[in-house]
């Protein structure tokens, strides 16, 4: 069952300092992610989010078709309102080379109860190249980042 962006916001609440756990996918879920160009400004836009004071990324890693951010918000501003900075400066910026959609409407979101919460889901994030069986050892995928990880934690 497939939930329309109002049916995801309706239990949204928005708590700075807090950890949440974001996944979005493209559109259509196209694999625009697999184009490396693509991948660092999906990349630079999450650190520009870091360096403009609104979150402080713990862990993401962006696969062909969609992204997982675990990010602590650092702002008043709402999460809402955070992914839709990130997902429009990605837009903006690959749309100077192409004039299509590139990410489907709304997103998924966790609060992270606890810092045991927090680490599994950095665990869970960082490997998901490994569970798609895009690389044997998660060294060898160059689209991800984690504050607690290294790659030779999940050779």
């Amino acid at each position: 069952m497939k939930l329309r962006s109002q049916q995801l916001r309706q239990h949204r609440h928005s708590i700075i300092n807090h950890y949440y756990s974001v996944t979005t996918c493209t559109h259509q879920r196209v694999k625009l992610f697999e184009d490396f160009c693509n991948a660092r400004i999906l990349i630079r836009s999450l650190k520009q989010s870091d360096l403009n004071g609104l979150t402080k990324t713990i862990c993401f890693v962006i696969m062909p078709d969609h992204m997982h951010w675990l990010l602590q918000l650092k702002t008043q501003d709402s999460l809402s309102s955070v992914v839709a900075k990130v997902k429009g400066r990605t837009s903006f910026l690959m749309q100077k080379a192409k004039n299509e959609q590139i990410w489907q409407a709304g997103f998924y979101d966790s609060l992270i109860r606890d810092e045991e919460h927090l680490l599994h889901q950095a665990r869970y994030i960082a490997a998901n190249p490994m569970r798609a069986g895009i690389v044997d050892n998660l060294g060898s995928y160059p689209h991800w980042d984690c504050i607690y990880l290294t790659p030779s934690e999940h050779d």
